[in-house]
């Protein structure tokens, strides 16, 4: 099979490689977004598709398969187009989603639907630890009236923050200790996340230490498709589609 990968995640790249492994034909997709992303173990492409109907275009010109779908839990534009188009030329559609999130006993979570909500569980004057990616936080205006806003995001900018604060400059993984020396240089009084789920949950696990409040942001609504939650489960829904 000729598989499309529409990739961006630790997921996306365990799979590339267990199907690098199985010999299959692949092509990464990856949007762009992070300057110098880690390689992938097979043809990969960087940049958007331009829209939907050329991105329609592009998958009838190479003759995919198949599509998983392994972007970040709130790419919603992507996916949703992706499925749609992926009906169009009745091509089977994959989901690869990580398990989201959950709180714990002595975690002072609150969920939101919409950014807007926020500041409804968050004083003004608080300093807040906006953990939720430099590509949203202009959805977080909001939030920003009267209180003190820090974000974080990969790649360093020469864009000024909109906001009272600034920004973070790091690359995850971060540990514990490191979530932990953040918000306390900062004076957190309040952390905000995208429920993305996977292994890189330190701050919340630091949040937690340090009795912080977590407003979390749920994640969009998942299209009507076959939907799984490992690289594994994925590799055998594409074996069964061969099969």
């Amino acid at each position: 099979m000729k598989i499309l990968l529409l990739a961006g995640t630790g997921e996306a790249r365990a799979l590339a490689k267990l199907l690098a492994d199985h010999g299959q034909e692949v092509l990464a997709s990856l949007a762009g977004v992070t300057r110098a992303p880690a390689a992938y173990p097979v043809p990969t492409r960087i940049g958007g598709f331009g829209g939907k109907a050329a991105q329609q275009a592009f998958m009838t010109k190479h003759g995919f398969d198949a599509v998983v779908d392994a972007t970040h839990p709130f790419a919603a534009q992507i996916s949703s187009r992706s499925h749609e188009i992926s009906g169009i030329l009745s091509m089977p559609y994959l989901r690869l989603l990580r398990s989201e999130w959950r709180a714990e006993s002595g975690d002072g979570w609150r969920f939101i639907d919409q950014p807007g909500e926020a500041s409804a569980h968050i004083p003004t004057g608080a300093r807040v630890f906006l953990a939720t990616g430099a590509a949203s936080v202009a959805d977080w205006a909001e939030l920003a009236e009267g209180r003190t806003l820090f974000c974080r995001r990969v790649d360093a900018t020469d864009d000024p923050f909109p906001y009272d604060g600034g920004w973070i400059v790091g690359r995850p993984p971060f540990s514990l200790e490191e979530e932990l020396n953040t918000l306390r240089s900062l004076s957190i009084t309040h952390l905000v996340s995208k429920n993305a789920g996977g292994p890189t949950s330190a701050k919340l696990l630091a949040a937690r230490q340090l009795g912080l409040p977590v407003v979390m942001l749920n994640r969009p609504a998942l299209p009507d498709c076959d939907c799984v939650e490992t690289p594994d489960e994925a590799l055998a829904w594409l074996t069964n589609l061969k099969a």
